[in-house]
């Protein structure tokens, strides 16, 4: 196997003597669309807080393109090329769609958006680049509209696009079709497929097993903070410590 863009190994997390992750182990290759899946207090979102920085694991190492990153916070895996997307949703709501984006490219906010930190006013090519993100995330027609006004669904892609606007090699969505209606989240699986088309490679963190299972190629599983499946999607679904997991 090629080195993996993305290896965790025996990550742990303890919040006092709850173990939330225990010993966690897995690898992303480049290009994949990887999911994790796993019953509501799996440790899921805990995981993903450790892999993008925003949480210090309680023990075991992380890498990323080749380079140690265990020490390092979420900032500078950021500027890595790491971004996410949050569970309840992290948008600017005071903001319009295509604030949001031109935010995540680094253009100024609230306000004089269109002004880098350098006070100069940028040019068409940003421009061109947030209209290219809000097509890919069909958010064209919402682009002048104020995010805290749009359903939660549409508050989804805008988050996402925002993530995806900052040039990443590793795009983290967790839990992305919470919330959203069947065609919704089919609307949303194809645009993940997109932006894996882009050369971004995926993970998703998913408690809804159908979305996960049709958008994934390769599978995770966490239950009690710990992995107990790995696999094609069509290998996990019959795994039977799997289906008692999920059906008790």
């Amino acid at each position: 196997m090629s080195q993996p863009l993305l290896l965790a190994e025996s990550v742990s997390r303890n919040f006092g003597g709850l173990k939330a992750l225990d010993q966690v182990s897995l690898h992303v290759s480049a290009g994949e669309i990887l999911g994790l899946i796993g019953p509501n207090g799996a440790g899921k979102s805990t995981l993903f807080n450790c892999l993008a920085g925003s949480l210090p694991s309680s023990g075991g190492r992380i890498q990323f393109n080749g380079h140690e990153i265990t020490r390092l916070g979420a900032s500078r895996r950021a500027r890595l090329g790491i971004a996410r997307t949050f569970q309840l949703g992290k948008v600017f709501s005071t903001m319009t769609v295509k604030e949001n984006v031109l935010a995540g490219l680094g253009i100024g906010a609230y306000g004089s958006f269109l002004r880098s930190v350098t006070g100069r006013v940028k040019g068409e090519s940003e421009l061109a680049q947030a209209r290219e993100i809000l097509d890919l995330f069909q958010l064209h027609d919402e682009a002048e509209t104020l995010v805290a006004t749009l359903p939660i669904g549409v508050q989804r892609r805008v988050e996402s696009a925002r993530a995806v606007a900052t040039n990443p090699r590793l795009l983290l969505l967790d839990e992305p079709a919470a919330g959203l209606t069947h065609g919704e989240a089919e609307s949303f699986a194809e645009i993940v497929r997109r932006v894996r088309a882009r050369g971004i490679t995926v993970v998703v963190i998913e408690h809804n097993m159908r979305f996960a299972m049709d958008l994934t190629d390769r599978l995770y599983v966490l239950v009690q903070g710990r992995i107990i499946a790995e696999g094609p999607p069509a290998t996990v679904r019959e795994d039977p410590d799997v289906v008692r997991a999920y059906l008790g």
